[in-house]
């Protein structure tokens, strides 16, 4: 068992900070679940999935994140699993019950300072906005970013009504609706509400 939980520690140890990973592994390894990861998607960081049969609920991660968006996304889809074996299908995603298990997940990585300065605080501060928002929170995600090696263009960063290209679509930025933008695509008049953070392609009037 030792010589499992030694290699399984090696293998997240090339996607999550050092000083953290043994604390994930034994998350995982206590959950009883299957964790997977997985190749970067540009629709979610991760996902958990409880299965039908007898078979451990399943949790994947993209592989290209950086390490502390790996670690917290980890401990975001544990924390759906604990809500899942407490609550079934019968609260919200997002609702209290989660945000408590959330919560519990990241409690201990402050306790043991396991975190830098600007992301621990903006894990503290996470853990109080969490009694009163959603699953998202736009400081603490902007924090995460910040620590990609490639640095993207987010929308939030663009004035109002800016053209700009996002999964080959030209968008006119609108306004904010908490966290995600309401975005007209330019040649269907359609709209659509995209995240503050995602990373896109600013675009000229002459490059429409």
């Amino acid at each position: 068992m030792q010589h499992k939980r030694d290699q399984f520690i090696a293998t997240l140890g090339k996607f999550a900070p050092v000083r953290c990973v043994e604390y994930l592994a034994d998350c995982i390894i206590e959950a009883r679940v299957q964790f997977k990861i997985v190749r970067g998607r540009k629709t979610k960081l991760g996902d958990f999935r409880a299965q039908s049969n007898k078979e451990k609920p399943v949790i994947t991660v993209n592989g290209n994140l950086n390490e502390y968006s790996f670690l917290i996304t980890s401990l975001h889809e544990l924390a759906h699993l604990d809500t899942y074996r407490l609550h079934g299908n019968l609260v919200a995603p997002h609702g209290k019950e989660w945000k408590t298990a959330f919560a519990k997940r990241l409690l201990p990585l402050l306790d043991a300072k396991l975190l830098p300065e600007d992301l621990h605080q903006a894990v503290y501060e996470s853990l109080h906005r969490l009694k009163a928002t959603s699953g998202s929170d736009l400081r603490l995600s902007r924090i995460l970013k910040s620590y990609d090696t490639q640095q993207a263009l987010h929308l939030e960063q663009l004035p109002f009504k800016a053209l700009f290209m996002l999964q080959n679509k030209v968008f006119i930025k609108g306004e904010l609706r908490r966290t995600r933008y309401l975005c007209t695509e330019k040649s269907s008049k359609r709209i659509y509400l995209i995240h503050a953070l995602a990373a896109i392609t600013p675009l000229t009037n002459d490059q429409q």
